[in-house]
């Protein structure tokens, strides 16, 4: 079980994530734009730079859904390794079962 704390912040990222990602895809494609003039794309870089450090996506944790464990997640389930392989053996994951051979 991972730290409340961990976890709460982690919500508060995506949280603050989906609170500035429109604004961001906005500044983002007027300074790869081609089109845009210099001015506009230093205001833009610099108005991106004031934004929050935690409004950028890539500082969002892959956690597990049910404990919050931060390593060995598996993105097509939300948990992580051990929890998978816990409710596999329990036959609470539909359509997969233990490989033997």
């Amino acid at each position: 079980m991972a730290k409340k704390s961990k976890m709460v912040k982690n919500e508060r990222r995506k949280a603050t994530v989906a609170r500035f990602s429109e604004r961001r895809a906005e500044l983002k494609r007027i300074i790869r734009s081609p089109e845009t003039s210099e001015a506009q794309r230093t205001a833009a870089q610099t108005e991106l730079s004031r934004q929050p450090r935690d409004a950028s996506p890539v500082r969002v944790r892959n956690r597990d859904s049910v404990d919050g464990r931060p390593r060995g997640h598996l993105r097509k389930f939300g948990l992580s390794r051990v929890r998978v392989r816990e409710l596999a053996h329990d036959g609470q994951l539909p359509g997969i079962r233990k490989a033997s051979w």
